[in-house]
């Protein structure tokens, strides 16, 4: 049986975290054909910061680090308490999200 492996080289890290000594993530398996997903230069991403798993409501946790699905479903990590750069963010955090992630503070330092 032959095994497959697929290394990627990301330039830079996305560091959303205001104090990355502290916070709290769970480890999470992201789906294909996650909603989340967008296409840049080829590959399926989730990306750091995006809200999941919706900007709402609904939201549970916030991406700690890109994943790349394109291959199939990845793992990865969900913050579920701590403190981000919310400039940082992909989208900005709405209001029914940011009630929702009860054990996130986020940080506009622009505003």
């Amino acid at each position: 049986m032959a095994m497959k492996f697929k290394t990627t080289s990301y330039a830079n890290k996305t560091e959303i975290l205001m104090f990355p000594d502290h916070y709290v993530a769970e480890a999470h398996t992201f789906l294909q054909n996650d909603a989340a997903a967008v296409t840049e230069n080829g590959h399926k991403i989730i990306k750091a910061g995006t809200i999941y798993p919706a900007n709402g409501a609904t939201a549970v946790g916030v991406v700690f680090q890109d994943v790349d699905v394109t291959d199939g479903d990845a793992s990865g990590a969900l913050i579920v308490h701590g403190f981000i750069d919310a400039t940082k963010l992909p989208a900005e955090p709405e209001a029914a999200a940011q009630t929702a992630l009860k054990l996130i503070k986020f940080y506009n330092l622009t505003a």
